[in-house]
């Protein structure tokens, strides 16, 4: 047996020069507005300033993947964070515009080669919602925010001659 490999390296998180667009949903905007609020916290802690930000907002969920395509295409942004809620209720609803929402995303990744964080909470209760969008590190949209400049330094670093 041979030894182990040493783990992967991690490329450092520098927004300098990195450009992001904010794709949040307006419906369940109690929940949305704490998850843009911590997204942009994350970016700032890593360099980022407001001009290298470039939020939209979107109906719902389901409209997420709509708009992130044309922003992907734009090329204005090395990544996208997407930020949505969508809260069980009495019908399978909650079931589409989940399934909508997180296949349509990785759709717009795959296709474009912008990285796309998914920052949609799915919870069964209001009270999982909040939770999921408290302060710090534990917010949602900051953890999609650290992983969307992650792949986007990851990328940049594959460009690099």
């Amino acid at each position: 047996m041979s030894a182990a490999s040493p783990a992967p390296a991690r490329a450092p998180l520098d927004a300098r020069g990195l450009r992001f667009g904010i794709v949040v949903s307006r419906f369940n905007e109690a929940i949305t507005q704490r998850l843009y609020a911590g997204a942009l916290e994350a970016l700032t802690k890593y360099g980022a300033e407001s001009g290298q930000v470039e939020a939209v907002q979107v109906p719902g969920a389901f409209e997420l993947p709509a708009a992130s395509l044309r922003l992907a295409r734009s090329g204005r942004v090395d990544a996208i964070i997407a930020l949505g809620a969508v809260i069980r209720g009495e019908t399978p609803h909650f079931q589409f515009v989940a399934e909508g929402a997180t296949v349509g995303l990785t759709q717009v990744a795959l296709q474009t080669g912008v990285p796309v964080a998914f920052g949609v909470l799915t919870c069964n209760t209001l009270a999982q919602a909040e939770a999921r969008a408290g302060a710090g590190a534990a917010n949602k949209g900051y953890e999609a925010a650290c992983a969307a400049l992650e792949m986007a330094c990851l990328f940049r670093e594959d460009l690099r001659p």
